[in-house]
């Protein structure tokens, strides 16, 4: 049976992981708003630039834009794969990488070639440890998602698209519903397949382009996938800080029970030492009357 010394070091130390992950959830909460904020600024800008996109493109035979044209055979795809750098984010990097996973075997069993970016620490070790090559792997990304970040990214599959190195690309994130939903989804970047339009929407609102619609849709296409990117990178940050404090409260909510738990022992223990003690006085005084 454990000492009372013993019972003791084990609530001193409960109490001190109970403080760790206190902290860690306030520091994960004020991450979570901030790039909430960020995000919910972002997400009116990237809705009317997808709706301008669509009806831009929509007037437009997708043979003279090649981000537009599927390819004529799919032999090779890209994943961009998102994780987090760091875990004591609950089920979240787990949910990530075997959604990623799912997506490989799928097309791997379609005997379609598969080229792999990975963006986190979290997947590249998983996928390391399963000795599967990475075409490149990128961490950081996802402590302050930026345009720079996601330019860069979007013009390397881009390149990689028009030069016929892959012929689809797809990204695995995870899409932010609430502090306690994180989703992940898979979802196809490129070739860029415009949503159609209603006639009506269509006839709503017609644009003037200077010089030309085609000249505008040229430019605006490679901004679409940038921002597309953007948004995909807000959504997962934001996903991560919400599922890194959720899992630290459920952390701290433990931490309580256990000091509680471990306190009752104790007590129990000290009144059964006591007990113990006063039994053996009380014996020792009758042994001297005897």
């Amino acid at each position: 049976m454990a000492t009372l010394r013993d019972i003791k070091r084990k609530i001193d130390a409960v109490k001190k992981t109970q403080q760790i992950t206190r902290a860690m959830n306030m520091v994960a909460a004020s991450k979570l708003r901030t790039t909430q904020q960020q995000l919910d600024q972002f997400v009116p800008y990237a809705t009317q630039l997808t709706e301008i996109m669509n009806r831009v493109a929509a007037g437009v035979e997708p043979e003279g834009f090649p981000l537009l044209m599927a390819h004529e055979e799919v032999v090779k795809v890209e994943l961009i794969s998102l994780t987090a750098d760091r875990g004591l984010c609950g089920a979240f990097n787990t949910n990530l990488i075997a959604a990623a996973d799912k997506f490989i075997q799928e097309k791997e069993q379609e005997g379609l070639e598969l080229s792999l970016t990975q963006l986190g620490r979290k997947g590249r070790d998983y996928f390391r440890r399963r000795k599967r090559t990475l075409r490149v792997f990128h961490e950081g990304m996802l402590n302050n998602p930026n345009y720079g970040d996601a330019s860069a990214l979007g013009q390397e599959v881009i390149d990689l698209f028009l030069t016929h190195e892959v012929d689809e690309v797809y990204v695995c994130y995870a899409e932010f519903i609430n502090i306690v939903t994180q989703r992940p989804v898979i979802k196809k970047l490129l070739p860029i397949a415009p949503e159609t339009m209603e006639d009506e929407e269509q006839e709503l609102l017609e644009y003037i382009f200077e010089p030309s619609r085609e000249g505008v849709l040229n430019d605006l296409l490679p901004n679409y996938i940038n921002l597309q990117l953007l948004e995909i990178l807000f959504q997962t940050a934001v996903s991560e800080h919400a599922a890194r404090m959720a899992a630290m409260d459920n952390a701290v909510n433990n931490c309580k029970e256990m000091v509680r738990d471990l306190t009752l022992v104790y007590n129990k223990a000290r009144q059964a030492a006591i007990t113990a003690e006063l039994m053996d006085i009380v014996g020792g005084v009758e042994a001297l009357k005897k």
